[in-house]
């Protein structure tokens, strides 16, 4: 048994690492939109969504960018997922040709929420948990469902215990 927290069980990810992963993402997507291979829009599920959307909006071509603001965690608890904000209804019509990003789905309870709404559009993610990649499409990467995914906009560099303690 260990005196470590359950978020200690970490995935340290970078922005050189995001980025990798979400061009990745890109390249398992290109092609696959329904408009010749083509995708409408981009739609980023804030705030998590918001760099690997951009990163594929660059990368795949596409000019029209929106986001969905779903709060589902209270720090790192989950709770009830609720709209805060929706997208354009007349550009997103029932999602068809739509891409939908989030940087992680973890339950699914975010993504089973916009599906709900959205039930043609395409669902992708970088990072991926059992319990929720049923609820995506693509994504490039899982983790078990008990790791913590330390995205860089929540870190700060910072001396760290060694992972079996001290001497």
């Amino acid at each position: 048994m260990t005196d470590r927290l359950p978020h200690e069980k970490g995935f340290h990810v970078s922005w050189d690492q995001l980025h990798r992963d979400s061009r990745a993402l890109a390249w398992r997507l290109d092609g696959r939109g329904p408009d010749d291979g083509a995708w409408k829009a981009v739609v980023a599920i804030t705030r998590g969504g918001m760099a690997p959307a951009m990163i594929l909006a660059r990368e795949l071509g596409i000019r029209t960018v929106d986001t969905i603001s779903v709060k589902s965690y209270e720090h790192q608890s989950q709770s009830h997922a609720k709209v805060l904000k929706a997208p354009d209804a007349e550009m997103m019509g029932d999602g068809t040709g739509i891409l939908v990003i989030d940087d992680l789905v973890d339950t699914g309870r975010t993504l089973e929420l916009v599906r709900k709404m959205y039930p043609k559009a395409h669902f992708a993610t970088v990072y991926a948990k059992p319990l929720g990649n049923k609820q995506v499409d693509t994504y490039v990467t899982e983790v078990s469902q008990d790791t913590w995914i330390f995205f860089p906009w929540d870190m700060a560099l910072q001396y760290v215990e060694p992972y079996r303690g001290r001497d």
